[in-house]
């Protein structure tokens, strides 16, 4: 089933049959290989929220797949889980596809839409410069700077709920973004215009070994848990807060909750 709406966005492709095709031939990806877990989705309130999580994996990420499989086996399809995405991926073929399900573009209007349908929207502030972060900086949440998130949440008037992951940031050794490499290179102006940033990452994994973009490295079989947060209700903090104090105060929860989840990791990979 799809939803159709009078003025057509991203949000309006979302097919319900797609979807739970999509995550049966997940599950036993994310169940198996990666052995996920995604604890406290009770905490997501009924109506319309803001996930708020950490990035994680590179460029084969899994953080989208963990955590849809883990809501929608909780919740069911009643409610549709949109998660926010670089324009870049919707480039060709394989944009329809992401749109059918749920992976809209990271625009104020989407986002807008899909909360006022009463949507839970996953968003992943820190992005590609996230995603990339060295594995000896795996357990620290760094947005970059990026408040879009708190201005989204305060335009539609409804709560943050952070989430943050463990153990994506082991499926191979991240050893640097690479933005220095590219300004050096003189290619973040060109990478910017074309694919919306501005890193080299270089990592070292399996089978490939040292790579720098590619090729792409196979992720190892790392176990992988999420924990989803009490929401944060930003009506608390006054009509007219401080972005910076709100993201601040956000990602502060996010760290404490990431140190905490990290200290029960016995061993890296094995979890």
């Amino acid at each position: 089933m799809t939803h159709t709406h009078t003025n057509s966005t991203d949000v309006d492709r979302w097919d319900r049959g797609l979807t739970e095709h999509v995550i049966a031939l997940t599950r036993p990806i994310v169940k198996h290989y990666f052995r996920s877990e995604v604890r406290g989705l009770d905490n997501i309130p009924d109506g319309p929220s803001l996930v708020v999580g950490n990035h994680s994996g590179g460029l084969m990420t899994f953080d989208l797949s963990v955590f849809a499989v883990g809501y929608y086996d909780r919740f069911g399809y009643d409610r549709p889980l949109y998660a926010l995405g670089f324009d870049t991926i919707f480039a060709g073929p394989a944009g329809d596809f992401f749109r059918r399900t749920g992976v809209i573009r990271a625009t104020r209007e989407n986002a807008a839409k899909a909360l006022a349908a009463g949507a839970v929207v996953l968003v992943f502030p820190g992005g590609d410069f996230d995603v990339y972060r060295s594995t000896l900086q795996e357990n620290t949440i760094d947005f970059d700077g990026r408040t879009g998130y708190i201005t989204t949440a305060l335009e539609a008037n409804v709560p943050i709920v952070p989430a943050v992951s463990v153990g994506g940031q082991e499926s191979q050794f991240f050893l640097t973004r690479g933005r220095w490499l590219s300004r050096m290179l003189r290619l973040d102006k060109l990478e910017r215009k074309l694919l919306r940033t501005d890193l080299v990452p270089m990592t070292f994994g399996f089978p490939f070994g040292f790579s720098i973009l590619a090729p792409v490295n196979v992720p190892l079989p790392t176990k992988i848990v999420t924990e989803v947060l009490p929401p944060i209700n930003l009506a608390e903090f006054g009509e007219s807060p401080d972005i910076k104090r709100l993201d601040a105060h956000v990602r502060l929860k996010m760290q404490k909750a990431l140190k905490a989840l990290a200290a029960q990791r016995r061993y890296p990979i094995i979890g």
